[in-house]
């Protein structure tokens, strides 16, 4: 009753800044207060959420008055204080702007949650990256489709899309860890976001679904995504007019709005699927009823949602590089371009962002077609290409900072195709990641997410919720370390030991943490040592690429294959010329083993007290269980390695000692990706991903069991007649 009728009072209607309405929570003994702009719907969150601690922490021991007001003239936007009051006992948050004063209230919830609102200190907070934000591959009809539809856990989340429910706590979760960015990505958006006056029957009604069953045939490039036959068989799973799902993504848009969420959609180019030819509309750069119509679809977009903070653009896979009357980035900006001007023209002193991605492009043609949008212009970059676990500092983005003109931003792609199915946490991998980011002067903001696996809800646990658990809910500690730390990169491992510590209260918070962190290292080193760019070329979580299972990479792979550049990190054939050598070696692949084996052993040596432990709850049992399964994944790829060395000294020596060793190694990486596969098997179901294809561990377990045979036949010289493994090709910047 109490719970209903805070909720009532917070959902009353919203009321300028500055206006001053008093409430209390009341229970006994204690209270707490509310006073301030608390009908600010970022604030009246905030508040929820200190509720929600107080009640799920028990009431508190004294009145507890909790002042938060708005003062734009003395902190920037999304900075706030904390100030303690004395007379009554409780504290004071100013935001810079209403997302500043809830995350002083998030902080206030927090403390209460870890027990240590006593603890909590006085000062200003202002963020160290002002736009942090979530790349979200959007499936949202089978007709529209995302870049990575051909998926099973894209699949499962077309409904999810268009639920309300979902984006609500979906919304709800970015701001509790500091996220103030969603980009939404998908090949061709507009029938199933707009009406176009020019073009009335390109926009879709209803949520199509195809009931075919998909496989890993899909070219990578998006150009068959929609085939004939899966329009032949399809499920509706929501009846919707396009009026309607305009109302639903205003509605989507303004919740975002209300948490500090600014939402942007991206694009690829150029696909038109939905408008079914109508018109005369195709994929052709010359044919002007295309160019009038996505024109006229951006110009809509804009006009129809006055929330839209950008558009992000591609010259991508399927614009078609022969010689036309229009280049890529002529067609880009007479379409994209002049729409959003179009939009614009009407909406004076609007704030818009046109984010142009580098991809597939270069700087001065860009500059040359966009000039006179130069005022709201930025660029967007993959950070580490496809694998944001690797090395926290990566090199690739060095030339593209120094051709950029002065003044001119770009935003950070960070791309995490390296870990779908585990729970991660490694604050101090994620910190240095953060703080190598370019300098502010330089940097829009960052949004993060995958190619390959869908962030909406889970759908790959073998006995998933009702309904299905958010990804962004799974995996809490990951989404918090990223959030929280490109908000302060100074918050202490301490303060995440606590969260932990509130969050399981079953077991020891520092082994667990410990342990968390030790078994989050085994993709970065992995990764760092064997390098492919894109999601097609290397997916460690299953040892191999596109198509799986015969995508398994080898031993003999291994010591063919390439590091990480500017890792420091030597290979095999390398190392073999320079192990005579050994003090000038940074890092070679037996220290790369080395630090797997410790950081796995480590963890299971710690599981081993957790799991003596009575443990009953659900999500601390499957924690555990990820952990257990990456450990034994590191001790796989350590064991691998091994071998392979073995292996390639033999291949030089010939001496019959090395390859014995070598199949020794390999025997026990087997036990271990044995190990692997159970316990992986065990929480989780084999997944049809888009950019490798169907993954089911045990299917993969005969491709390691050849790698010990490979040893055994193994002939000394074999390397001479080999070349290294092809790990790169995504498009480079050019200048």
């Amino acid at each position: 009753m109490l719970r209903t009728l805070v909720s009532t009072v917070l959902m009353a209607p919203f009321l300028a800044w500055g206006c001053s309405v008093d409430r209390m929570w009341a229970a006994e003994p204690g209270s707490i207060e509310f006073r301030g702009d608390i009908r600010l719907p970022q604030i009246a969150f905030a508040i929820d959420e200190i509720l929600q601690a107080a009640l799920a922490s028990g009431t508190p021991q004294a009145r507890l008055v909790v002042e938060c007001r708005v003062d734009q003239n003395s902190l920037p936007p999304q900075g706030y204080r904390i100030e303690r009051m004395e007379s009554p006992a409780g504290f004071r948050i100013t935001g810079g702007d209403p997302t500043g004063a809830m995350y002083g209230g998030l902080d206030i919830a927090e403390a209460i949650r870890i027990h240590a609102l006593g603890d909590l200190a006085e000062g200003e907070h202002r963020p160290y990256i002002k736009r942090r934000g979530i790349k979200f591959n959007i499936p949202l009809d089978v007709r529209t489709p995302s870049y990575s539809d051909n998926g099973d856990s894209f699949q499962a989340n077309i409904p999810e899309v268009w639920s309300t429910t979902f984006w609500h706590e979906f919304l709800d979760e970015m701001a509790r860890h500091r996220y103030n960015v969603l980009t939404l990505w998908n090949l061709h958006p507009f029938p199933s976001i707009v009406r176009v006056p020019e073009f009335p029957d390109v926009a879709l009604n209803d949520v199509w679904r195809t009931r075919l069953r998909l496989d890993d045939s899909f070219s990578h490039t998006g150009r068959d995504m929609v085939r004939p036959e899966m329009l032949q068989d399809v499920e509706i799973v929501r009846r919707m007019t396009i009026d309607e799902k305009i109302a639903f993504w205003r509605h989507v848009m303004q919740y975002a709005h209300d948490r500090g969420i600014e939402v942007y959609w991206f694009t690829w180019n150029i696909f038109v699927w939905g408008t079914d030819g109508k018109y005369g509309i195709t994929a052709d750069r010359d044919n002007p009823v295309t160019v009038q119509y996505f024109r006229a679809s951006v110009r809509e977009l804009v006009r129809t949602y006055p929330l839209l903070a950008g558009i992000g653009i591609t010259a991508g896979e399927s614009m078609g590089r022969g010689n036309k009357r229009l280049t890529p980035e002529q067609w880009l900006w007479q379409t994209y371009g002049e729409g959003v001007r179009d939009a614009l023209a009407d909406q004076r002193g609007r704030s818009f962002r046109l984010i142009h991605r580098f991809h597939m492009t270069n700087l001065s043609d860009i500059l040359r077609e966009f000039y006179e949008a130069r005022d709201i212009l930025e660029f967007s970059f993959k950070y580490s290409i496809a694998h944001m676990y690797s090395i926290p500092n990566p090199p690739f983005i060095k030339p593209a900072l120094e051709q950029m003109p002065a003044g001119m931003k770009t935003w950070l792609t960070v791309r995490n195709d390296d870990v779908y199915s585990f729970r991660w946490g490694d604050p101090d991998y994620a910190r240095e990641y953060i703080l190598n980011m370019p300098g502010r002067d330089r940097l829009a903001g960052f949004y993060m997410g995958p190619d390959g696996y869908c962030w909406g809800r889970e759908a790959i646990d073998v006995d998933g919720e009702v309904p299905r658990q958010l990804v962004m809910k799974k995996q809490w500690y990951s989404f918090l370390l990223w959030g929280r730390l490109s908000y302060d990169p100074a918050l202490s491992n301490d303060h995440f030991r606590r969260i932990v510590e509130a969050r399981f209260s079953e077991v020891p918070s520092e082994k667990l943490f410990t342990a968390w962190a030790a078994a989050s290292r085994v993709f970065p080193l992995i990764t760092r040592f064997f390098w492919g760019d894109i999601d097609l070329r290397w997916f460690p979580e299953a040892c191999m690429r596109y198509p799986a299972p015969r995508g398994f990479y080898t031993v003999k792979d291994f010591i063919l294959g390439q590091t990480m550049p500017g890792s420091g990190v030597l290979n095999i054939r390398e190392w073999l010329n320079h192990k005579d050598h050994a003090e000038q070696i940074a890092v070679g692949p037996l220290e790369i083993a080395r630090d797997l084996e410790s950081n796995a052993q480590k963890t299971l040596t710690l599981l081993a007290d957790l799991k003596s432990r009575d443990i009953a709850r659900r999500e601390l049992q499957r924690t555990l269980g990820d952990l257990e399964a990456v450990a034994y994944l590191g001790k796989y790829y350590a064991e691998k390695i091994r071998g392979a060395v073995r292996l390639a000294e033999f291949d030089r020596d010939g001496q019959p000692e090395q390859k014995q060793a070598a199949v020794e190694h390999l025997h026990k990486a087997l036990e271990n990706w044995q190990n692997y596969a159970r316990i992986t098997l065990s929480q989780y179901k084999p997944q049809l991903l888009n950019r490798i294809g169907y993954v089911d561990l045990h299917e993969i377990t005969p491709y390691v069991e050849k790698d010990i045979a490979i040893a055994q036949q193994w002939k000394p010289g074999t390397l001479k007649e080999l070349t290294p493994l092809r790990q790169t090709g995504d498009v480079p910047f050019r200048p």
